[in-house]
């Protein structure tokens, strides 16, 4: 799509809502505003900040429009959010104007959709008015506002819950048995790396030790810890046994509340596994199907069955003292509605404490994508959740976090559900930025969370599993800014 700009730089807020209305869609800047198939233009005026959008499709041009009080604009940060939210406003309603069909989430591409929900929950007006406000403000469809206000008064209840100190850590293991066909994260095949394992846990042990240190010197509080991948039982027993008693020894972890372990490949757990995590205190596990079909799980290439994730998960009732999530992802190739119904059907038979219902997305650099695979249309995930939603109400479990990933098929959500008294706080607070997460591991992504409202800032230590190792020294000694961000 050629566009063209004038007045304004703002190009990421163009991209991203043009990515969200047009699947596929490259962007291709132009000067020649009379070709432009996009024309995004900015007003500055002392009364008002206009911008005009005008789309051109099959022989038509359609106009939208969208201004904010030039006097709203008080710094440079409400300049930015502002501006950015009138080009997209304004390019959303010429789109619409169109024809184009009406997206589950309106005008909103932003990854956390909870924090606008937030705000007017705040503002102590009724559900009901809150939620007919967010849906005249971003056109958003009444199932996914009533959706996004019941996660949003559980992130409030988070919030409410934790002290300004409080921090989740995150422990990464970058390896998996195999590669899923819709993933993108950087993992290494244990077939293909297990002479790095050993020396990632030794790099890895440095890093938590680092993190610490600094945990320490900021007076911070640790309530939850979570690990992550990749798949942490790729590691052995033995592994995990040395890994989670770092854990317990370099930090304190009196004041912990949750503890959970990414056991999502069935085809990594034991009964030794599960026996040792429970006695280091894991309270949590995930046992991730995303597919209870045999055909589909080879498809997205998964080398076990259903049956093996029923026998997985019959381990861990055995083993006894943990809480069990398993996933679902809705728009795998060669799923169906009916398939996927099935799915759910089945886990929710297993009756496991939360559920969360993935939407497929699109990742560059993905099996799905590099293999140009069948997956099912957009109208066909949205039946999948639209079965799935009351489905799970029904038996008992409440939406408790939501967020949106780009290219995700038909542009709707992942949805975390539960059982009452089973929220998952790392997961909320990872997701809407309520604390501080010090995370440890290949590809780890620290997020200093300001606690006054200011610049917030990333810490990212190397994804590939040898570069890690090899840049471990400058990974710990990057610690030391955490110590900064908090001014000790």
């Amino acid at each position: 799509m050629k566009v063209y700009l004038h007045g304004h730089t703002y190009q990421y807020a163009v991209e991203q809502t043009i990515a969200t209305l047009f699947p596929g869609e490259k962007t291709e800047y132009t000067e020649d505003r009379e070709t432009a198939e996009l024309s995004v233009i900015l007003y500055a005026g002392t009364k008002f900040t206009t911008v005009g959008c005008t789309y051109r499709a099959g022989g038509g041009m359609f106009h939208g429009r969208a201004a904010v009080q030039t006097s709203r604009l008080t710094d440079a940060v409400e300049q930015d959010r502002l501006c950015q939210f009138i080009i997209k406003s304004a390019i959303y309603r010429a789109a619409r104007t169109s024809g184009l069909p009406r997206p589950p989430w309106g005008a909103l591409t932003g990854v956390r959709p909870g924090k606008l929900m937030h705000s007017l929950i705040r503002e102590g007006a009724s559900s009901g008015q809150t939620i007919r406000r967010f849906i005249r403000e971003y056109d958003v469809t009444k199932e996914r506002a009533e959706l996004c206000y019941e996660t949003s008064l559980a992130t409030l209840r988070a919030e409410d819950s934790l002290r300004e100190r409080d921090l989740c850590l995150y422990i990464g293991i970058p390896f998996c048995p195999t590669r899923c066909a819709y993933c993108s994260f950087v993992s290494q095949s244990v077939g293909k790396s297990m002479a790095l394992i050993d020396r990632f846990l030794e790099a890895l042990l440095l890093e938590i030790r680092a993190n610490a240190a600094q945990v320490k010197r900021i007076g911070g509080r640790v309530v939850t810890v979570y690990a992550g991948g990749g798949t942490p039982t790729t590691l052995s027993a033995q592994q995990l046994d040395r890994l989670c008693s770092a854990v317990e020894t370099e930090f304190d972890l009196s004041a912990l509340r949750e503890y959970t372990v990414e056991a999502g490949r069935p085809d990594t757990i034991t009964p030794e596994k599960l026996q040792v995590l429970h006695a280091h205190g894991v309270n949590r596990v995930s046992v991730n199907p995303q597919t209870m079909d045999d055909a589909v799980l080879a498809a997205i290439g998964r080398r076990h069955t259903a049956q093996d994730i029923l026998t997985a998960l019959e381990m861990v009732k055995e083993c006894g003292g943990m809480a069990a999530n398993m996933d679902l992802i809705a728009g795998l190739p060669e799923d169906t509605v009916q398939g996927f119904a099935r799915s759910l059907n089945t886990v929710l038979a297993l009756s496991p404490e939360n559920i969360t219902v993935h939407t497929l997305s699109l990742k560059k650099g993905s099996g799905l994508m590099l293999g140009k695979k069948e997956i099912p249309s957009p109208a066909a995930v949205g039946e999948m959740l639209a079965y799935a939603y009351p489905k799970l109400r029904e038996n008992g479990y409440a939406p408790y976090y939501l967020y949106r990933q780009k290219n995700m098929s038909g542009g709707f959500e992942n949805t975390g559900w539960t059982k009452p008294g089973h929220e998952n706080l790392y997961n909320i607070c990872m997701m809407e930025e309520l604390c501080t997460i010090l995370a440890s591991g290949g590809g780890g992504s620290t997020k200093l969370i300001h606690p006054g409202g200011g610049k917030n800032i990333r810490l990212t230590a190397p994804k590939y599993p040898l570069e890690y190792i090899q840049q471990i020294e400058t990974t710990c000694k990057n610690k030391e800014r955490i110590g900064e961000f908090y001014g000790v």
